[in-house]
């Protein structure tokens, strides 16, 4: 199978005490930590049966203190594995776009993170379409908080325009298409998601993929019935 493009998932190790803290209440520090592990393998399982696409994972933080870390290293297993570098969370962004670039040259990228179980195999591959056909140089998936849960890129060097875009804020989503823009690119629309900040964004996930790990995990925080 030729690969068409490279899926690029930028994720950190689960480790309770600093994984979805804001989960906590209700969910306990190792809740929240094995909310956000069953969030990755659920991403993770997403990605690796996305046809025609080479998957690479920018991690940072200690798997062997993360919550699920020996099947996370499994799962880990079926992709290529890179350490996140830079001085912030802009900066690491596009320094995993530039390295994935050094490697799959080439190959244009779609970046998600790690807490946006209910995507599929089938929105990912629709996702990179339009920057595939030509029809835009970039692509962007807004969050329901403002920010964004998905880029794709015709060229990945074009990523470093992310390192002076403040991270994690309401108008996180507008800035970054205002800075694709700024660099020439026509930005295409992806559909609105839910990320997990909350205990409320995760009931709702939960509730767009109720039969992975991330739903289980949730339903377990909730005392109900995690079958």
């Amino acid at each position: 199978m030729t690969a068409r493009f490279c899926l690029l998932v930028v994720a950190k190790a689960p480790v309770p005490g600093f994984a979805k803290t804001r989960l906590c209440p209700p969910a306990t520090p190792a809740q929240a930590a094995d909310i956000a592990a069953a969030a990755l393998l659920d991403t993770l399982d997403a990605v690796c049966a996305t046809r025609e696409a080479v998957p690479v994972v920018a991690m940072t933080g200690e798997l062997g203190a993360a919550a699920r870390g020996s099947e996370l290293g499994r799962a880990l297993r079926r992709t290529t594995v890179i350490a996140q570098r830079g001085w912030d969370f802009g900066a690491r962004l596009a320094n995993a776009h530039a390295d994935v670039a050094a490697v799959l040259a080439g190959l244009p990228v779609l970046q998600i993170g790690m807490d946006t179980p209910q995507v599929t195999p089938e929105l990912l591959d629709a996702s990179i379409e339009p920057v595939l056909r030509g029809v835009h140089g970039a692509v962007l998936g807004p969050a329901e908080d403002g920010g964004w849960w998905g880029l794709g890129l015709a060229d990945p060097h074009h990523a470093q325009v992310l390192a002076g875009v403040p991270m994690s804020q309401e108008d996180t989503g507008t800035r970054t298409r205002q800075a694709l823009e700024s660099a020439g690119l026509t930005t295409g629309p992806l559909p609105k998601l839910s990320d997990v900040d909350t205990m409320t964004d995760a009931r709702r996930v939960a509730a767009a993929a109720p039969r992975g790990r991330f739903a289980a995990a949730v339903r377990a925080v909730e005392g109900r019935d995690v079958a």
